[in-house]
């Protein structure tokens, strides 16, 4: 079976449609993915909301968009709040249409951080694989979860062994990592730029903290995100001097990595529990070196001293140490970690290994 190809069903996230940004990481890892999937010869349906944008070499990819009120972020509601869906809500649009193809596909792949399609794992026909795109957010998504890992822990699937840890699992969890296409990534020798950050506009992000930095060090921050919160920006740049922040907008990967690959450093700053982090690697691959909290994802993927610094979590002033010294490393150390663990074929591989590892246990 390991040689074989599948018939796969992918349910992308419902937050928003891909290419919108509000789907934060999870857009990137859903093209990168299908891109590694279909190099190794799978049957591939995605289930998405209408207006999602996919990458050329993705077009022979079956689409079914289907159009409705977006799904909240579990990461914006208050952590004992209950499940709920929008009235016309696009997810169980999404779920209606999944399970009917699934039940004639090999598998069904979720990339929703969200209860139902968790929820319904152990009671349709369909097999549900899920990869687990957040840590713990909300007590009711921590226990659908749990409950998924009694029933069968191998149809969920991490990103870091970090992320996994905050859930209660009955083993080791199954950990893919993530990938990326490298030939959209040119890899820049310079180190004399701006310093650089890159996420969602929103305060877990801990933008401030890396203003800070940029206003300590006398330079310029260089800031790419969908602006989710612009009362928060606000703040922030009213607390530094004119100048400091240069935001550059939510941009396709190709202007994106241009734009990123002049920085000195990339500077990640979350305040909660990363589950992998994109943007680190994406600066890697560009041979940007990241100076990060040691926390979450980032903490795990990040080889301090080789790829990047890392320092204690919401500590300002070693942040800010960590990143007057980022000249000290080398650039290609970063791209070649890149290439040798998060490539979109590694990726791919990993995915294809674990869900064929549970189709035909004797694998």
């Amino acid at each position: 079976m390991s040689s074989s190809s599948l018939k796969l069903v992918l349910v992308s996230t419902p937050i928003g449609h891909l290419g919108s940004g509000r789907g934060g990481g999870v857009e990137l890892t859903i093209c990168s993915l299908l891109k590694g999937l279909i190099s190794l010869g799978h049957d591939l349906t995605l289930v998405t909301p209408a207006g999602s944008l996919l990458p050329n070499e993705c077009s022979e990819i079956q689409i079914k968009e289907f159009s409705g009120l977006d799904q909240p972020s579990w990461q914006h509601c208050d952590p004992n709040c209950s499940a709920s869906i929008p009235f016309q809500g696009v997810l169980p649009k999404l779920w209606e249409e999944a399970l009917e193809i699934g039940s004639h596909a090999d598998a069904v792949l979720n990339f929703s951080y969200d209860w139902l399609p968790l929820w319904l794992t152990p009671r349709v026909d369909s097999r549900l694989f899920h990869l687990i795109s957040m840590g713990n957010v909300s007590s009711i998504m921590k226990s659908v979860i749990t409950d998924i890992a009694d029933f069968d822990q191998n149809r969920l699937a991490f990103h870091t062994y970090r992320q996994a840890a905050d859930f209660s699992l009955v083993g080791k969890p199954v950990v893919v990592g993530n990938g990326f296409d490298l030939d959209e990534y040119e890899f820049q020798e310079s180190s004399n730029g701006p310093l650089g950050w890159a996420g969602r506009i929103s305060r877990e992000k801990g933008l401030e903290d890396a203003v800070s930095v940029a206003a300590a060090l006398e330079t310029r921050l260089l800031v790419w995100g969908f602006m989710e919160d612009i009362e928060y920006a606000k703040e922030i740049e009213e607390s530094v001097p004119l100048g400091t922040i240069e935001w550059r907008g939510f941009l396709p990967t190709s202007d994106f990595q241009k734009q990123l690959g002049i920085c000195s450093a990339l500077i990640n700053t979350p305040k909660w529990n990363e589950a992998y982090g994109n943007v680190v690697v994406e600066a890697m691959a560009c041979g940007v070196p990241v100076v990060a909290y040691d926390r979450g994802g980032p903490g795990e993927i990040i080889n301090s001293g080789i790829t990047g610094l890392l320092v204690p979590p919401d500590d300002v002033k070693a942040l800010t140490l960590a990143a007057s010294r980022v000249k000290e490393l080398n650039r290609r150390s970063c791209r070649r970690w890149v290439e040798q663990f998060a490539s979109k074929e590694i990726f791919a591989s990993r995915v294809d290994s674990w869900i064929k590892s549970v189709l035909d246990p004797k694998m």
